[in-house]
């Protein structure tokens, strides 16, 4: 005999068909089956694997006894994620209990809802005019899950457009101050024949240079800093190597349109006005 701690779901005849659970071995409740409502038992795959079945099939038709009642496993279902994503999918009971139902699930069209939910709430002042019309969205029940997450994502994007508009404006000045020092030498390099395209890479290099610097420091910082974000999570998608990869040529993008304004300016100025300056 085992034993073991499960989650318990109470639901009526048509609950995994409206939800679009699939199964994995045995069958669904069936109304054809009179025993279903009193000793019919479903679990999922973690609860198979935690009572010691390494395939759903083998559990098929085993005794259990849970909560006062005793009966059949009929079915598996596949693991499905009715928590958050940060916790793994826990092993799961369900049995026909409609009586311990808290709640109908209904499944709407696509479109305005509005009609349908006030021809709901009509039929349930009908029904039930005793217990208040009280309805929520699944989506955006699952949504509420992750608030926190959008909210640090809006909060993040934010000052990340702060931090490249002012590193936009430190790059500015620094591009017109290196000019206005180089402005002689400048004059001098178109002189001896030195093209726009030149003299732009050359004032860009030094500023390119420092962007790919900056990115070695921040790039290792950054990919901790998302890694330990990330195993908050039970289930998660890599950190890419490519995505900091697109990052740094992003970067370095924009610190080439931001320096070549001054750069650009630089290198079509007359060589003699600039041969001129003090």
């Amino acid at each position: 005999m085992q034993s073991a701690n499960l989650d318990l779901y109470n639901v009526d005849f048509g609950f995994l068909e409206q939800l679009g659970v699939k199964m994995a071995a045995g069958r669904s409740f069936d109304v054809k089956y009179a025993t279903d409502s009193t000793d019919a038992l479903i679990l999922n795959e973690s609860a198979t694997r935690l009572l010691g079945y390494r395939k759903p099939a083998e559990i098929i038709g085993k005794k259990f006894s849970q909560w006062g009642r005793t009966g059949q496993v009929i079915g598996v279902v596949k693991n499905f994620n009715y928590r958050s994503l940060r916790d793994t999918v826990n092993a799961l009971s369900i049995r026909l209990s409609p009586a311990n139902c808290a709640m109908f699930l209904v499944k709407l069209k696509a479109g305005d809802p509005s009609n349908t939910m006030a021809a709901l709430e009509s039929k349930w002042r009908e029904l039930a005019p005793h217990r208040p019309f009280k309805a929520d969205f699944l989506d955006e029940n699952f949504d509420k899950q992750y608030d926190a997450e959008q909210r640090f994502s809006r909060l993040f994007f934010y000052f990340a457009g702060l931090a490249i508009i002012i590193s936009c404006l430190g790059l500015l000045g620094l591009a017109a101050y290196s000019t206005v020092q180089r402005t002689r030498e400048i004059g001098i390099r178109k002189v001896l024949g030195a093209s726009v395209t030149n003299i732009t890479a050359l004032l860009s290099r030094e500023f390119i240079i420092l962007v790919l610097i900056a990115l070695c420091i921040a790039a290792p910082v950054a990919w901790f800093a998302m890694d330990q974000w990330v195993r908050g999570f039970a289930y998660r998608a890599p950190v890419s190597w490519w995505v900091f990869a697109l990052a740094g040529l992003l970067a370095i993008a924009v610190a080439l349109l931001t320096v070549s304004f001054h750069a650009v300016k630089a290198a079509v100025v007359n060589p003699i006005k600039s041969l001129r300056t003090e």
